[in-house]
């Protein structure tokens, strides 16, 4: 018996509410935003939303955006972690996970290369 394919994503076919996450990082300067479909991988969550801030300033900032777009969406995330230092931040959404690094931090982890087997979507 053959799985049906997990539907390919672009920008245009994000699902709610990572379309408006993923504006609510561009407003506030993120850089480099991946989206890494984690589907097919068995993982405990469907996509990984990944960025980088310039400093610990800017990753705060990213993340008050991102935490004022899931409140305007009724969207409370299940956890968050990281604030207090801000070098990396998790905002854990159920069915996506949000990081916020700064470069050093993110080079330092490198979960795109961690999950090299997943799909990586442009956004």
């Amino acid at each position: 018996m053959t799985e049906p394919e997990t539907p390919a994503l672009d920008e245009s076919t994000l699902p709610e509410p990572l379309d408006d996450v993923v504006e609510a990082m561009r407003d506030k300067k993120a850089e480099a935003l991946t989206l890494l479909d984690l589907r097919e991988s068995g993982a405990f969550t469907d996509y990984f939303l990944i960025c980088s801030g310039r400093s610990t300033r800017q990753v705060k900032a990213i993340t008050d955006g991102i935490l004022e777009t899931l409140k305007i969406l009724d969207r409370r995330p299940a956890h968050i972690e990281g604030q207090t230092t801000a070098d990396w931040v998790l905002i854990d959404c159920f069915d996506f996970i949000v990081h916020v690094f700064t470069p050093e931090t993110r080079s330092f982890y490198a979960l795109e290369r961690l999950w090299g087997n997943s799909r990586e979507v442009d956004v």
